[in-house]
């Protein structure tokens, strides 16, 4: 029996080109960002709230799965509500809850979003 050793990629191509597009450095050094892909997935549905999952993993970098997952901890911990439209889901976004860290948990979803988007 032969083995196949596997190898760790990475972030995807376009979690890379993503970086590299928004001013940062080279994508393959900068290997962090100041924001968790909690607040980039909510991010994404501040801007477009029927914008589908898999398009916001494509644009986060991750995968729909991924997705899936933080939308139900947003969800659960009551930062989105998720309203069925037909066959679409549209997602209104809690701004004027905590932020939940206890370092920033004095400011609310919303400062973070203007902050961010200026929205």
């Amino acid at each position: 029996m032969s083995t196949v050793a596997t190898r760790n990629r990475g972030p995807s191509q376009a979690a890379r080109t993503t970086r590299a597009s928004h001013g940062g450095e080279d994508a393959d050094s900068a290997g962090w960002t100041f924001l968790t892909n909690h607040s980039h997935v909510l991010l994404c549905l501040v801007t477009d709230p029927q914008l589908p999952l898999r398009d916001v993993a494509l644009k986060v970098g991750i995968t729909e799965r991924s997705v899936q997952r933080i939308v139900g901890e947003l969800e659960v911990a009551g930062y989105l509500v998720r309203r069925r439209e037909g066959r679409n889901n549209r997602y209104v976004i809690r701004r004027n809850l905590s932020l939940r860290h206890p370092i920033e948990m004095h400011k609310r979803l919303g400062d973070l979003i203007s902050m961010v988007l200026g929205a």
